[in-house]
């Protein structure tokens, strides 16, 4: 049956014989790894351990995760970071000076996220005109004229900051602007030494107001006097005032904005010069501010969260978001567990998150890093459309894009998995929506890559348009879902049905 529209091209009903559910004693009990063994075809091995939540995904790095929430959801955006290499192919140290693009993932139970992939911002065919880099990103969402507007906030390097627009949280995004929004013309900044690392906060009236800035000038390192506030027009792309100074001690760089329990708090990172300070305050941490207006003056108050390296023995910049989900606020930061799982080394970065406990008063307890993250907020329901490029783990795949739309591209023995899927008393069947030139299969497994394989989908040859193919699957309960692949498949989306 032919059925246009968001790319369902062909809808093939795969042959039952083919695809038998699998009960024990089944002839068809051979696991997913013997299989595989039998083709000659290894499975791939995850950059993420089982049971670890962090770092939030595998499949790319993202570095200065800037989180918003919109409509139950979480949505991050990090910078690209992109392994660099000399002429003889060895990794060098990360210059972030190739760093064209933004990625974003969201997730409603803080352990599956959706990849929306990457946002092509700077450089030649990038969406704002005039940027060479996309670093440090931030996004708010505001109804103006009666319509939700999301607007994402970059710098260009450490010389400015840029927005752009969009009518919903991934896209497609525009550079209705058409220049950056902060430049060192701009009035008060023309002497803040990194102009970069914007953290936006719209408050209950609708206000939007952006911190900026970082950089420590010589001698300057108890008040290096480089962090600028602003308050935003309407529009949020314009400034309603020239930018405010902000006293920070020891401050380096990354900013943070956010309103909570009434009062508003200022973020950012330490410098690496805070020997012997007062405020016993230590070198490139997470610290935090108090104020009763949004534009200060702010009254330090204390850490949150030491450098990452004193967690997980990786040392390096620290750039964090503290985001409210639910009620319940979180820390996001990045560490490196992607590079030290691939055994290279040079900075480069990866999302992590884990929980803040806030006080009545507004004040926060310092915040542990582990690997362990978030637990899943609740079960994941396999009764709609699932974008394919949502999982909790990974190993192989990687994930494509193409007018604002994301699939899975699989390799022989790649797989992915989502965590706390509840199927209730049973599910019947499944039907995923792939394409393969080659032909190949899927296998869906359940509980780990050794539990029973609950189906499996047989893609043609020949395949080269996402079609539908719907196949038998018992399933029941609540578990974790794994999809391995034994060819190049482009994947695309699920749905369980009863």
């Amino acid at each position: 049956m032919i059925r246009r529209g968001r790319l369902w091209i062909i809808r093939i009903a795969v042959v039952v014989s083919a695809l038998v559910i699998l009960t024990p004693g089944s002839a068809f009990m051979e696991g997913v790894r013997d299989i595989m063994a039998g083709m000659d075809i290894k499975l791939k091995a995850s950059y993420k351990k089982k049971g670890e939540n962090n770092p939030l995904y595998t499949q790319r790095f993202g570095a200065d995760p800037g989180v918003m929430e919109y409509d139950g959801r979480l949505y991050v955006f990090m910078t690209d970071d992109i392994i660099e290499r000399d002429t003889a192919g060895n990794v060098k140290e990360n210059s972030y000076s190739q760093i064209r693009c933004i990625n974003c993932i969201s997730s409603d139970d803080m352990v599956n996220w959706t990849d929306h992939g990457r946002i092509r911002v700077a450089g030649a065919g990038g969406i704002a005109r005039g940027a060479n880099n996309s670093w440090a990103p931030c996004a708010a969402h505001k109804t103006i004229d009666g319509q939700e507007k999301f607007f994402l906030y970059f710098c260009n390097g450490g010389n400015g900051i840029g927005v752009l627009t969009a009518d919903s949280p991934t896209g497609p995004w525009r550079d209705a602007l058409g220049k950056l929004l902060i430049t060192r013309n701009t009035p008060n900044c023309a002497n803040v030494t990194w102009l970069f690392d914007p953290a936006v906060m719209v408050d209950d009236d609708g206000t939007g107001y952006l911190a900026f800035g970082g950089g420590v000038p010589s001698g300057k390192q108890a008040r290096p006097g480089t962090g600028r506030i602003v308050r935003l027009g309407a529009d949020m792309m314009s400034l309603d005032c020239d930018p405010v100074a902000l006293d920070v001690p020891y401050l380096f760089e990354d900013s943070g904005i956010n309103k909570v329990n009434g009062k508003y708090i200022y973020s950012y990172c330490s410098n690496w010069q805070t020997d012997g300070n007062a405020l016993r305050l230590s070198s490139g941490a997470i610290q935090y501010m108090m104020s009763d207006d949004p534009m200060g003056p702010y009254t330090y108050v204390g850490e949150l969260f030491p450098n990452e390296g004193k967690f997980f023995g990786m040392y390096g910049n620290n750039h964090h978001s503290i985001a409210c989900l639910n009620g319940e606020y979180y820390l996001f930061y990045h560490n490196r567990p992607v590079e030290k799982a691939m055994k290279i080394s040079g900075n480069y970065r990866s999302p992590q998150a884990d929980r803040i406990t806030v006080n009545e008063d507004g004040t926060m307890k310092g915040v542990i890093g582990t690997m362990r993250g978030i637990s899943q907020l609740k079960p994941f329901d396999p009764y709609r459309e699932v974008e394919a490029a949502t999982m909790a783990r990974q190993a192989g795949i990687q994930v494509s894009v193409k007018d604002w739309k994301t699939w899975v591209t699989a390799k022989p023995g790649s797989w992915t998995t989502v965590s706390g899927v509840d199927f209730g008393e049973k599910s019947e069947s499944v039907r995923v929506r792939a394409s393969s030139a080659a032909g190949g299969t899927i296998y869906i497994v359940s509980d780990s890559l050794d539990g029973e394989i609950a189906a499996r989908i047989e893609i043609p040859a020949g395949t080269e348009e996402p079609a539908e193919f719907t196949a038998a699957m018992n399933i029941s309960g609540q578990t974790d879902v794994y999809f391995v692949f034994d060819s190049e498949i482009e994947f695309y989306a699920w749905q369980a049905e009863k």
